[in-house]
C-alpha cells in the first residue's frame, strides 16, 4: 500500500514539473486596452476612465457660449496664412478628417507665434452659441514652441451654392479609416476664414483625449458657407455625431472681441 501511494505521489510531482515547464514557454497575451470613440462604453462619458488624462478636469471644452464679457483690448488675430499653402496630406483617422500642413502658416498671439499644425472637422459643431449648434465646424489647431495649443473654431453652415475653396478640399477626402492621401496642389488658406473675424475666447482644453487643458480657444462669431455636398461627404466617412458634449464652465469667463 505504501509503495502504491509513493508511486502516485511521484507521478503527481512529475506532472506538476512538466506543467511548470510548459507554462514557461507560454506567452501571456496582454489585455487589449480600450480606445476612445464617440459611442457606447468608449464614448465621451467614459474618456476619463479609459485614458488617464485631463478628460475629467475642471477646465474642459467645448462649452455653450451664452454669457460673455466685451473686452475692447482684445486685438484681431494676426493670421499669417499663405495664399499658396501646401497640404502635406489628408488622413481619415477614424475620428475625423484631418488636413496636415507643411510649415509656414501661423498666427501671432501677444507676440508669440503659434504654427498651424492641422485642421479637422466635427459634424455637427462642438461649441454651441446660446444653445445653437452649427451643422459643421473646422478646428484649426496651432502650437507654439513650448507645446501650448491655440485652436481657432470656424462655424460652417450649409449653402446651396459652391465655395471654391471647400470644393477644392472636398476632392481629397479619404474614404477608408486609416487611409492617407498625399496632396501636391496648393490653395489659398486665407479663403477658409470668414470676412468678419470677431471672436469669442476663453481657456479650455482639447476636445478629444488626452483633453489637454490650457488651450486658448478662439471661436469666430461669424460662420462660413460650405456646400451641402461637402457636409454630406464628410457625414458619410466620419463617425456619426463626432462631437463631445458641452462641458461646465466652472467659473471661467468667456470674453468677446469687437
Amino acid at each position: 500500500m505504501k509503495k502504491v501511494s509513493a508511486k502516485i505521489l511521484l507521478g503527481l510531482v512529475v506532472i506538476i514539473l512538466i506543467s511548470c515547464e510548459n507554462n514557461k514557454g507560454e506567452k501571456k497575451v496582454p489585455e487589449e486596452s480600450k480606445h476612445w470613440s464617440y459611442d457606447g462604453e468608449t464614448g465621451p462619458k467614459y474618456w476619463s476612465e479609459i485614458d488617464q488624462s485631463d478628460c475629467g478636469g475642471s477646465a474642459q471644452s467645448p462649452v455653450d457660449i451664452v454669457e460673455t464679457e466685451m473686452d475692447e483690448t482684445l486685438q484681431p488675430i494676426d493670421f499669417q496664412y499663405s495664399e499658396e499653402t501646401k497640404i502635406h496630406d489628408v488622413v481619415n483617422n477614424g475620428h475625423s478628417i484631418q488636413f496636415n500642413f507643411e510649415e509656414g502658416n501661423y498666427i501671432t498671439l501677444n507676440g508669440d507665434q503659434y504654427n498651424l499644425v492641422q485642421f479637422h472637422f466635427h459634424e455637427p459643431a462642438e461649441h454651441t452659441i446660446k444653445g445653437v449648434r452649427y451643422p459643421l465646424v473646422i478646428h484649426m489647431v496651432h502650437k507654439n514652441k513650448e507645446g501650448k495649443f491655440a485652436v481657432v473654431a470656424i462655424m460652417a453652415k450649409e449653402s446651396k451654392g459652391n465655395n471654391e475653396t471647400f470644393d477644392f478640399l472636398d476632392k481629397f477626402l479619404p474614404i477608408k479609416v486609416n487611409e492617407t492621401i498625399e496632396v501636391k496642389d496648393v490653395f489659398n488658406l486665407k479663403e477658409v476664414l470668414p470676412d468678419n473675424q470677431a471672436y469669442y475666447t476663453y481657456t479650455g482644453s482639447l476636445t478629444t483625449p488626452p483633453c489637454t487643458e490650457g488651450v486658448q480657444w478662439f471661436i469666430f462669431k461669424n460662420s462660413v458657407d460650405v456646400s451641402l455636398k461637402m457636409i454630406e461627404d464628410l457625414r458619410k466617412i466620419m463617425p456619426i455625431n463626432n462631437f463631445r458634449d458641452i462641458q461646465q464652465l466652472n467659473g471661467r469667463v468667456i470674453k468677446e472681441s469687437k
